[in-house]
């Protein structure tokens, strides 16, 4: 299913504040919610603005020894949900293409977005995974947007 991040966003949960990307997916009203670190939803955030932030940050040096080295981000995918008695914690990949093949990375959702806000990579959910974690996106619309937060 093809998705697009539509907004970063901070819950107040029983722990504190936590930063949540919101995924858009093609065709459906619901959202698939993935809650994140401060730092990846800050880097995700400058990655959608397409902001320079001068010195490169981890992502954007990962992306840089990747087109050093010939290749380039083709797509993430948001694979599984791995369950825990925390709760769940989900799965991407990253689709590479180098110059003489194509590779798969296992890569955390938030590190993998991050990227693709910078390349604008196509973002894919499986079809498994968005039905576990499909949410109505009235339950982060009035959520403050990180950029409200904490300024990237």
């Amino acid at each position: 299913m093809n998705a697009s991040i539509d907004a970063v966003r901070v819950a107040g949960t029983p722990n504190g504040p936590v930063p949540v990307v919101v995924l858009a997916v093609d065709g459906e009203e619901d959202v698939l919610p993935i809650f994140i670190g401060f730092a990846e939803a800050e880097s995700i955030a400058a990655g959608v603005d397409a902001r320079d932030v001068g010195r490169p940050l981890t992502h954007d040096l990962l992306l840089d020894v990747m087109e050093e080295l010939g290749g380039r981000l083709d797509r993430i995918v948001v694979t599984g949900i791995e369950e825990s008695e925390e709760g769940g914690t989900y799965l991407a990949d990253l689709h590479l293409v180098g110059p003489l093949s194509e590779h798969t990375v296992d890569a955390r959702p938030s590190d993998s977005l991050a990227l693709a806000a910078r390349t604008n990579a196509p973002i894919e959910v499986e079809e498994g995974v968005f039905e576990a974690g499909r949410t109505s996106p009235a339950e982060f619309a009035d959520l403050a947007d990180i950029r409200e937060v904490q300024p990237v």
